[in-house]
Parts: structure tokens; sequence; C-alpha cells
């Protein structure tokens, strides 16, 4: 009796604590699914719907520049999904990519041998992880992002750390992020704990907070905002921002990380931006690519 006692007990306990590591992720779920809710009815059809969504666009954008009946998966492509006139532009630039140079450079950093004869293949024996960063370290009890886990790599092996938002970083995030989209991989972000919980929270904080002297936050911009004209940029969204990076951009000349994205963007708003491997940062992404889970990898690529 007692056996069987014991045996019932053991097996609810499991049971509690299989329900509740389901439910750590369970408010950013809701998030998520209210994010898609929200850019779906957004963009369902912004002239007739100026009045929620667009009341600074003018009847020509709404009608001849705003695409409408956009759905889940199409904000993959940030604001080209509804750009329509910047995704002409985008379209015909991608035939001829700039960054497929930086693909075949990135394949070579991978496999080049490290003075101790191990390489980033030994590290990362499968290079189509572009959708498993960042996440969550329960035993650091930590956020690790690629760019933190290619320094670890790197400093583990006895070689120098790179510089985290260009050069060999974003070249060698190129060649991950190439074969992830090759492989069809989709961003899976796991929340398995409360610690994550607590990192995700602060992520999702940092994200809607207002800072700097214009006080602003990454949501005026890229939710309120999103598909709003700043002088001749239409802003990108929130959901999907994270697919497709390291990314292109013509004014950079170059590729570049996340990190070196968001560090710009919290220029913008002001304020001087969290290092690149600082514990905010990595909350932030790690808050940004949950909203994009489930999305399909499509880096790198190009932007503006």
């Amino acid at each position: 009796m007692l056996l069987k006692f014991a045996k019932t007990t053991a097996l609810l306990a499991l049971t509690v604590c299989s329900l509740n590591a389901a439910d750590f992720n369970a408010q950013a779920e809701k998030d998520r699914i209210a994010l898609i809710k929200y850019f779906e009815a957004k963009f369902e059809d912004p002239e007739k719907n100026r009045n929620t969504f667009f009341p600074y666009s003018t009847d020509n954008e709404l009608k001849n520049s705003i695409a409408k009946g956009l759905k889940h998966q199409d904000f993959a492509k940030g604001n080209y999904a509804f750009n329509i006139d910047g995704k002409a532009q985008y379209e015909e630039i991608k035939e001829m990519p700039p960054y497929e140079d930086a693909i075949e450079a990135g394949e070579a950093l991978y496999g080049k041998t490290f003075k101790n004869g191990k390489s980033f293949a030994s590290c990362f024996p499968d290079p189509t992880i572009g959708g498993n960063y960042p996440y969550f370290d329960e035993k650091n009890k930590e956020v690790v992002t690629l760019g933190v886990a290619i320094n670890e790599c790197l400093t583990s092996n006895g070689e120098k750390a790179w510089k985290m938002k260009k050069g060999n970083m974003a070249t060698l995030q190129a060649y991950f992020a190439y074969e992830s989209m090759e492989a069809e991989k989709e961003i899976a972000i796991k929340i398995g704990s409360a610690d994550a919980q607590e990192a995700y929270e602060n992520g999702k904080k940092y994200y809607y907070s207002q800072r700097g002297y214009l006080k602003l936050s990454c949501a005026t911009c890229h939710i309120q905002g999103a598909g709003q004209r700043v002088r001749n940029e239409k802003l990108s969204q929130l959901l999907g921002q994270t697919t497709h990076f390291p990314v292109h951009r013509l004014k950079w000349d170059g590729l570049g990380t996340l990190e070196r994205r968001m560090a710009g963007c919290v220029k913008d708003e002001g304020q001087v931006p969290p290092k690149a491997d600082s514990k905010e940062m990595r909350e932030l992404l790690y808050f940004m690519a949950y909203m994009s889970n489930g999305m399909k990898i499509d880096g790198p690529d190009i932007r503006k």
C-alpha cells in the first residue's frame, strides 16, 4: 500500500513539474499570439482602418503604397512585407545579393582550424542553428546569444574573441543563417524555467520602456508606428524582426548583426545603448526572438 502511494505521489509530482515547466512560457505565448493578431488586423485593410492604425498616412500611401491582407508568415520580410515600392527594389537587389561572398567566407571560417586543431564545427556540429538562439542557459542563469556562443567557442579554444557587431562575427552568422534558411528552419525559442521567464520579461520591459530625451521606446516605432513613414522610410514591425539577421545594410555598406542594428535603434531613441554582450542586450534579443517563434529563417538579407 505504501509503495503504491509512493508511486502515485511521485507520478503526481512529475505531472505537476511538467505542467509548471509548460506554464513558464504561457504569458509569452499570449504576447506572441496577441502580436500576430494585432499586425494581421493592422494590415488587413490599411485604407479602411486608417483611423485606428494609420491616422497620419496620406490617401495615396494607403491606397498604393501599403499592402493589405498580410498574414503571420508574410511579416518575416520586415517592412518589405507591406512596403509595395520598397519590395520591388528589394526583389531586384536580391537577384544578385551583395552578401553572397560573405556566405562563402563564413563557410570558410566555420571549417578553419584553430591553433589547437579544433574549429567552429567542433562547437557547432550542425550549422543550421539560426533559430535556436538566443537560448537561456539554465546552468549559468543567463541568456546566450549566437554572438556570445561564438565568442565562447573562440576563447575556450585559446582564440581571441571577435567584436560582436560586424566583421568575422557577422560573416560567420551569415553562413549559419543561410544554412538554416536552406534547411527551412524556424525560430524556436524556449522558456523552460522561472529564471528564463524572468529574462523574457526583462527583455519585454526594455522593449516597451520609454528612454532617452526623446521619451521613445522600441514599441513606439515598431508596434504602434509600424507601417508609418519617417522621412522616406516605413517603420518595420516587431513581428519577424529577428528572422533575417545578419543583414547587409546599404547604409553600412556591409553586414551587421542584430546587436549592431539594435544599438543604432537605441541611439535613435536618444539613449546610450547597452553593450552588445550585456545582460540588457541579451534579454532584449531573447524577448524579440520569442515574438518571431514559428517563423521561417530568412537570412542573411538586405535592408536600407
